[in-house]
């Protein structure tokens, strides 16, 4: 797979999110494209259609992981975050080095599948200060930035805003703000968490809202790209909308459907 510049040939682009651990059907999603582009959460850290999988069942069985998607599910953050608390004081002051070392080694597992070229960037359950560690010389990892790829210009912004969940990449909403200005105006807006617009923040299996950008709409009325991608919410109300000259796409949660979107042009 291999972007070639200039030229009237059309351009092919796959967009996935949400991977959590898929590294199988990654390493096949550029297939057929001139580029892959990644709006994060490569990181499983607990399945909610399979308990079995994901960081949290290795170290505490799948019986624990039971009850802690049930009570998160029912929204009893703080019921669930004493459950948790109690769990991992069994490993101490080892807690910090156990997730680490999980999650090195689904990283190792999911950049090693990714394509070149590839344009990555963080989901609100993604570790960024080891990303660069691990991408390859194919693989390139942007926030808050922006790249021209086959003569559009596309924009990154990584992570999510603070939420009860407490996930590792989350951050504040000034500071989610300042990254979409940094990356100003763009052909194709990429995120990893949706504008916040009710039928896209909907997750209609989880039943609720979940945390979409009120600074990423306002830049998408404001300037106007062609495309917003993002993922996040798994099972959107409304996977595509329009707002104003903006097609706003849900790319899908490719854990589940192993399947890229794509862009064409």
């Amino acid at each position: 797979m291999a972007l070639s510049p200039g030229g009237n040939r059309r351009k092919r682009i796959h967009v996935v999110s949400d991977v959590h651990g898929n590294a199988r059907d990654l390493a096949r999603a550029g297939d057929g494209a001139d580029a892959l582009i990644c709006l994060g959460d490569l990181v499983l850290f607990l399945d909610y259609a399979d308990h079995s999988r994901g960081i949290f069942p290795d170290l505490f069985g799948v019986a624990n992981a039971d009850r802690i998607v049930e009570l998160r599910t029912a929204r009893r953050f703080e019921e669930a975050r004493a459950f948790g608390a109690e769990l991992w004081s069994g490993i101490g002051s080892d807690r910090a080095a156990a997730i680490e070392k999980a999650v090195r080694k689904q990283y190792a597992e999911m950049f090693a599948a990714f394509p070149t070229p590839t344009y990555a960037t963080y989901g609100n359950v993604d570790m960024p200060t080891l990303w660069r560690e691990y991408a390859g010389p194919g693989t390139t990892v942007l926030d808050g930035e922006r790249v021209e790829i086959g003569g559009w210009t596309f924009g990154f912004v990584g992570g999510g805003l603070r939420t009860p969940m407490r996930t590792p990449y989350e951050i504040s909403d000034e500071e989610y703000a300042a990254k979409i200005e940094a990356v100003g105006e763009v052909d194709v807006l990429c995120s990893h968490i949706p504008p916040e617009v009710p039928e896209l923040v909907y997750d209609t299996v989880a039943r609720r809202f979940e945390r979409g950008s009120r600074a990423l709409l306002d830049a998408i009325r404001r300037t106007r790209p062609r495309y917003s991608l993002f993922g996040h919410v798994h099972q959107p109300l409304v996977r595509r909308m329009r707002i104003g000259a903006t097609e706003c796409v849900n790319v899908g949660h490719f854990a589940g459907s192993g399947k890229p979107w794509a862009l064409e042009w």
